[in-house]
């Protein structure tokens, strides 16, 4: 609206008046009913202003905004974005990691829940498992499973940097994954029942589905990511 009439700031709508009118059912809006929205929420959630949260780590970390620029440009491979999606009365998680350049998944089994110790082992196997070239740095959000983030960094030499409070959008690949996951893990879904190959077919089901921001090719191995990885060995 603001750019097809540049001179009419009466028809700038926010988008919070367009939220407001899809969720007031009075104006017509949406029934608060389970399966009204691909989210399956019924309502939308008030947030906490980010001023009013502060990080929980003794070692605070390094916030979003003292990364790199190349990582902003998505032009290199190998910085990664994760979280965790949790299940049933938030007894049970799966982490995710995505690429930010390729959107190439990896998903991180915790079978015995996940504190600190359970991330910190998970992300050091993933890692573990990738060439040097394709582990450059890990952005977070601000959970306390990541309270190891230093330990991480000195043992494997990875940087991990840290969104604002909350301010998920900051990693908004690994958002949109979690959005992608949560058809096959819908909330209030106990985790813990899923196998590490469970978690594996899923991710596979991700890495092979074509994406419009990559012009249609797939983050899967035989695409993107196996190409790059070719010209590091």
């Amino acid at each position: 609206m603001r750019v097809a009439f540049p001179d009419e700031p009466d028809r700038h709508l926010a988008h919070e008046t367009i939220y407001q009118a899809i969720y007031l059912p009075h104006r017509g809006g949406l029934e608060r009913t389970a399966g009204a929205l691909r989210t399956a929420r019924p309502a939308r959630r008030r947030r906490r202003r980010a001023d009013q949260r502060a990080t929980r780590f003794i070692d605070p970390g390094t916030l979003i905004r003292h990364r790199p620029a190349e990582i902003d440009d998505r032009t290199v491979t190998g910085y990664w974005e994760g979280d965790l999606i949790v299940g049933q009365h938030n007894r049970s998680a799966i982490s995710t990691l995505v690429d930010r350049t390729t959107r190439y998944v990896k998903r991180l089994h915790l079978p015995d829940g996940r504190a600190s110790e359970h991330v910190h082992d998970a992300l050091m196997h993933a890692f573990g498992d990738l060439p040097a070239g394709l582990a450059h740095s890990l952005t977070w959000g601000q959970g306390t499973e990541r309270s190891r983030h230093d330990e991480f960094t000195k043992t494997t030499g990875i940087p991990v940097y840290f969104c604002e409070p909350a301010s998920p959008w900051q990693r908004g690949s690994n958002e949109n994954t979690n959005g992608l996951l949560r058809q096959h893990f819908p909330k209030s879904t106990d985790l813990s029942v899923f196998s590490a190959e469970d978690l594996a077919f899923v991710a596979a089901e991700l890495n092979i589905r074509p994406r419009k921001i990559l012009n249609w090719q797939t983050p899967n191995p035989a695409d993107l990511f196996a190409q790059i990885v070719a010209t590091l060995e």
